[in-house]
Order: C-alpha cells, then structure tokens, then sequence
C-alpha cells in the first residue's frame, strides 16, 4: 500500500516526538507490518538527521512562530511543543512535497476522561484492528491482560444477547495504560474501557454523548467503566446494563 500524505505527516511527528503515547504506540505497530511505511520513517529520520545536523538552534522571533503557527493551523496549547522541532517538522514536509504538516500534543490539563476514550476508541476505529488481543473467549482475553496491567478487566460474555466480545487492548489516560474491552453489536464497535478508582463510591450508569458518539459510565467496585459507540444510545444502555448484571462464571 502506498505512503500517504497523512503518514509522512504522522512519521514527522513521531521523530519530533509530538505524538502522544497511543498514536506512538499505533504507529510503531504499523511501521512493523508495513515495509513501504518502515521506508518512509528511515528516510524522513535520515532528513532530520541531516536537518539537526545543520540547523543551529536559535529562539525563533515572535514573526516567525506566529507565521509558523498559521500554516499549520495550530492552536497553542496550555504548553507550547518545541518551535525548533516544530520548524523541522515543516521544513520535512516540505521537502517530501508536503504543502502541510500538524503536530499532535499530548492531552491538555482540560481534557477529561470522557475526551481521551473517545479519541482512543476513534483511534482504534482507524487501526488496521481495534484490538490488540483478538477472541471471542473470555478466558484468552482476559489473562492477556496479565503482566500487562497491574489487575486484569472483568470480562464478560455476551454474545447470547447479541453483544459478542472481540477482543481487547490496552489504552492510555493520562499515563496510565488501562484496559479496553472490545465488544460488537450488528455492525458498530463498543470500547468498554474500566478505570481503576479505589476508594470511588459505587455510582449508577450515566448516558451522555461526545463528539457524537454516545458514552455510557459508572462506577462499581473500585473501577469506574466507560462505554463509547456510535450504536444506538439506546443499545449502549442496554449494553451497560448487560454488562453490569452478567456474571464472570455465565
């Protein structure tokens, strides 16, 4: 398969460092499967290679950032990336034949919970797979988890009510890697991602909606859960509750 423009553009990214931990973690697994895209990031590190070899940093004036700034259409975060990195990422694209290029931050002190599992599940949407573990026995899932995280997911089956399970992966908040459990309805994916809590008071399920999608949370023994899907938000809820009243042992 053919490099894409938004490849060059994310492999740019990675090398300056700018991705946060899932779409690193995304892109590394693509990279291993794809020789043309392992191509691509030797030949963009051997241009930042030459580029931090012959750029003697320097301040850029205030001119130059805020020219730097509306090329790429950038919102300046809480904490600004690095404008010497973030010039050697537009002189990179450039020189591949590039009109633009975009840096990916790590998440802003205002993002929420809500915010990061729904950028994880249309991260995963976009995969290749949105799994890194693929079964439908609860029993390969769940101890793949082990060594992984410091507790394995409860995993549950419910492919009898129409919600088979596919896998699962692990997730990123904040700098946590968490659990994902993957489930299926019809023809739309359900990320069901269980935050440990302790100490968090049980609370009762919570519908909302975000970007779009429909979010389903709650919290019950130690472990706050968070559903997303573009299914039906009435089906989410029918998930969640499924979920809650289902025994491991079932």
């Amino acid at each position: 398969m053919p490099v894409t423009e938004e490849d060059q553009l994310l492999v740019g990214a990675d090398l300056d460092g700018e991705l946060d931990p899932v779409n690193a973690i995304a892109l590394a697994r693509r990279i291993a499967h794809d020789p043309a895209l392992a191509a691509e990031r030797d030949r963009v590190t051997a241009l930042h290679n030459v580029l931090h070899t012959k750029i003697v940093p320097e301040a850029p004036s205030d001119v130059l950032r805020a020219r730097i700034e509306k090329a790429v259409g950038l919102r300046r975060p809480a904490r600004a990336p690095s404008w010497m990195a973030l010039a050697a990422s537009v002189m990179a694209a450039t020189a591949l034949g590039s009109g633009v290029t975009f840096v990916t931050t790590n998440p802003q002190q205002g993002e929420t919970t809500a915010d990061v599992v729904v950028s994880d599940h249309i991260r995963a949407l976009m995969a290749p797979q949105p799994i890194d573990v693929a079964s439908s026995d609860k029993h390969t899932v769940k101890p793949w988890f082990n060594g992984r995280i410091p507790e394995a997911p409860r995993v549950v089956d419910l492919s009898k009510d129409d919600f088979p399970l596919v896998g699962g992966r692990l997730d990123v908040i904040g700098r946590d890697p968490v659990p994902t459990l993957v489930y299926r309805h019809r023809k739309h994916i359900i990320s069901l991602t269980a935050v440990p809590a302790p100490g968090k008071a049980d609370a009762t399920p919570v519908e909302r909606t975000d970007d779009g999608y429909n979010l389903v949370t709650w919290t019950e023994g130690g472990v706050t859960y968070w559903a997303v899907s573009d299914v039906a938000a009435a089906d989410l809820a029918r998930f969640a509750e499924l979920f809650r009243n289902a025994s491991e042992n079932q």
